[in-house]
């Protein structure tokens, strides 16, 4: 595609509208805007103009311009109070010190559209420009009320200080990493977003989502936003209404069922595991006999469990590991007096078993000495001693509900 046709024929140039779907109302909130070129009777997008690097920045700018105040307009005529997402490349954005967005968003402003319903887009890869710069024109455009989401969130780890800094009302991820990346280091990617999501107040929006697994993902993964090929297409004409075709409400209503089907089959699992060992607590003679309660106990848990041990409330573990090898159960006395109070939740779940009488089943997490996801069931035996079932990982991938959080 030609530069110089794109930029001689303006006219065939046109936004197209991707609705951007809530995660709590399960309406179109707002459309993400997307340059389209008419070639003949078709559209055809405008990516690879904006992606082309010999493209000069000045001549990206005045399509994007162009783009704006059509969309714009379009949405004032059709009285649409959605919000409007605008993808902007921060050295383009920098031309002019950011002026030329502004001044347009302006002049929109006094034809009554607020510009607090603007959501400009950064790419993370645009942090590798002038950052400090960047950082102080966007702090600019948020004292007009202009939202800031930052696009491909989590392609750098390294920027995560810088993403922080800047404090963004949006955290887009694509969910094109669920298809293409290893599990794992996905899982592990959403938990550090999610987590820096809710310390900077930000709200995690799904993109690129192509099928029904990603949008439960985006769903299961605290995303606020959903948008993809999937939920609705661009369109030329803005849909009317706020609508689209998929009716998102019904596929929540799905998963929301599917995860109480899964909690409480995990519920289920708990008690049976408690009520387990509920049968051998006549057996509990304090930790001076810790090992031979667990001997007695281990065989009840054969099938599930690879290894087990027991600690005292400020971390210290008062038996010996009881190891599954095979089908032989080995005592490893060298683990007596480890000290474990430093792992997360340890304390926390510790004083909620003493609190509660009850035992708890943990996440799926990557055992350090296997390297394996597991799950622990925790139970109290005293006020003072707890005792710890590690569950396999053999065990847990046959079973959904406990190999998925």
């Amino acid at each position: 595609m030609d530069p110089f046709d794109i930029l001689e024929n303006l006219h065939k140039v046109k936004p197209a509208f991707q609705p951007i779907i809530s995660a709590v109302k399960h309406t179109v909130i707002g459309y993400e805007v997307l340059g389209r070129f008419q070639v003949e009777d078709t559209w055809m997008s405008l990516g690879s103009f904006f992606h082309d690097d010999d493209v000069p920045d000045e001549y990206k700018v005045e399509v994007d311009q162009h783009l704006l105040a059509l969309a714009i307009t379009q949405m004032l005529e059709a009285r649409n109070d959605g919000l409007l997402f605008i993808n902007r490349n921060a050295r383009q954005l920098l031309i002019n010190s950011g002026e030329d967005f502004l001044e347009t968003l302006q002049n929109f402003a006094e034809k009554g559209f607020s510009m607090e319903r603007i959501v400009l887009e950064i790419t993370e890869y645009d942090f590798e420009e002038d950052f400090d710069t960047l950082q102080h024109l966007l702090f600019y455009y948020k004292t007009y009320g202009i939202q800031i989401a930052v696009d491909h969130v989590g392609a750098k780890s390294s920027n995560i200080d810088r993403i922080r800094q800047l404090r963004p009302h949006i955290l887009k991820i694509d969910t094109g990493f669920v298809r293409n990346a290893n599990p794992e280091v996905f899982q592990d990617v959403i938990q550090t977003l999610s987590v820096l999501a809710r310390r900077i107040g930000a709200k995690l929006s799904y993109e690129n989502i192509e099928d029904n697994y990603q949008l439960y993902f985006a769903w299961k993964h605290g995303g606020h936003y959903y948008q993809g090929f999937y939920l609705a297409n661009p369109e030329v004409e803005l849909p009317m209404n706020n609508s689209i075709q998929m009716n998102v409400g019904e596929k929540i209503t799905e998963f929301v069922q599917r995860e109480k089907s899964l909690i409480e089959k995990r519920y289920t699992f708990t008690l049976g595991f408690e009520e387990k060992v509920k049968k051998s607590l006549s057996k509990w003679h304090g930790p001076a006999t810790a090992d031979l309660f667990i001997k007695a106990v281990a065989e009840a848990f054969k099938e599930e469990s690879f290894r087990l041990y027991i600690c005292n409330s400020d971390g210290r573990q008062v038996s010996s590991n009881f190891r599954k090898y095979g089908d032989e159960w080995v005592l490893e006395k060298d683990q007596l007096g480890s000290h474990w109070a430093f792992r997360p939740y340890f304390l926390e779940n510790t004083m909620q078993m003493k609190s509660w009488h009850k035992g708890i089943l943990s996440d799926v997490y990557s055992d350090i000495e296997t390297g394996k996801m597991i799950r622990t069931f925790s139970f109290p035996l005293s006020h003072e001693c707890y005792l710890f079932i590690d569950i396999s990982n053999d065990f847990i991938s046959e079973i959904d509900y406990l190999l998925f959080r």
